[in-house]
């Protein structure tokens, strides 16, 4: 069972985006960094050293994307550094994790698209060790290389199976079994692609569309999480693209999954403003993959649009919701 605990304010509300919230636990700490996009801006803030919720300044992006929609900030943990990365109509941005200095820009191709489409970035991941993946809304993934340090970021890739814009990157955050690759996709159709990361990404499995969005996916112990428009939570097997669970979720548009990768919790999060907490698990007996419910929030008027663990253990979470000014966080009781 989680309770509600104290709600951490924002200075702007949370616009109505796929996986609008980002949660920064570093290493040691018991304190959790949030961040939402709203319009130009993004929402940054840091739970105070007191226990008071204090905050980072809430920063524009800068130069050309000032006047543009930003359309996601997640921070990528690598194990040399952290960047908490932006994207939007115009391009893609990445800080230092507190946000105070932008060490990389890359700018979107507008010709490259058909005319009248819209441009913009969105999916963000870190994989490998040493890349943060990034989709854009003509289907191409970038595969970004980054230094232990400095600014001598480069496109060392760009994965090119998806026909429809991006909705959602993951990596793999538990034990993959062997052949089951370490990132997944998924575009605006509803088809996935799972790939092993390397000096060259290799596509292991392409998971069809079936004329639904999926709007978020997570990656776990060789199991692919993946979210709907139509409320629908499907989980396959990484390695073969195998439909092993399929529940009915939700009563409205999925918008964020989380996953706590040391207790295989899935977190889910909708229009229809439920919050749901499940488990997921293999049977020792016949490597079935299972998934139970544990815990049903309903976060009373709010068209929930982000919703993160806040620990690895999912002993906690927090949810964002469409013009709402605010964070809520549950933990367990």
């Amino acid at each position: 069972m989680y309770r509600k605990e104290k709600s951490i304010q924002l200075k702007s509300s949370s616009a109505a985006l796929y996986n609008n919230l980002s949660v920064l636990r570093p290493p040691g700490r018991q304190l959790a960094a949030f961040s939402a996009v709203h319009g130009p801006s993004v929402n940054v803030t840091v739970p105070s050293l007191e226990g008071r919720e204090g905050f980072c300044p809430v920063f524009p992006l800068t130069g050309v994307l000032l006047s543009c929609l930003s359309f996601q900030a997640a921070w990528c943990v690598l194990p040399s550094r952290v960047l908490l990365v932006l994207t939007s109509q115009k391009g893609i941005q990445m800080y230092e994790s507190d946000g105070s200095i932008m060490v990389y820009w890359h700018a979107l191709d507008v010709m490259e698209h058909p005319p009248g489409q819209t441009v913009f970035a969105r999916g963000i991941a870190a994989a490998g060790g040493r890349f943060i993946c990034v989709g854009t809304s003509s289907g191409l993934v970038l595969v970004f290389d980054i230094p232990p340090k400095g600014t001598n970021i480069t496109v060392s890739e760009v994965l090119e199976q998806h026909r429809d814009a991006i909705t959602d990157i993951a990596a793999e955050l538990g034990q993959a079994p062997d052949g089951a690759g370490d990132l997944v996709t998924a575009d605006d159709a509803g088809a996935l692609c799972v790939w092993s990361s390397g000096e060259e990404f290799t596509l292991l499995s392409k998971i069809p569309a079936f004329g639904c969005t999926c709007s978020s996916v997570k990656l776990w112990n060789g199991v692919v999480a993946a979210g709907y428009g139509n409320g629908q939570i499907l989980l396959y097997e990484a390695a073969t693209g195998l439909l092993r669970a399929e529940v009915n979720a939700h009563a409205r548009w999925i918008y964020a999954l989380d996953l706590a990768p040391e207790t295989g919790k899935l977190l889910s999060g909708a229009e229809d403003s439920f919050v749901h907490v499940w488990k997921i698990s293999r049977n020792p007996d016949t490597d079935d993959v299972e998934i139970e419910h544990c815990h049903a929030e309903c976060v009373t008027d709010t068209q929930v649009c982000g919703a993160r663990f806040c620990d690895p253990e999912g002993n906690s979470f927090a949810v964002t919701g469409y013009d709402l000014s605010e964070i809520f966080r549950y933990g367990r009781v």
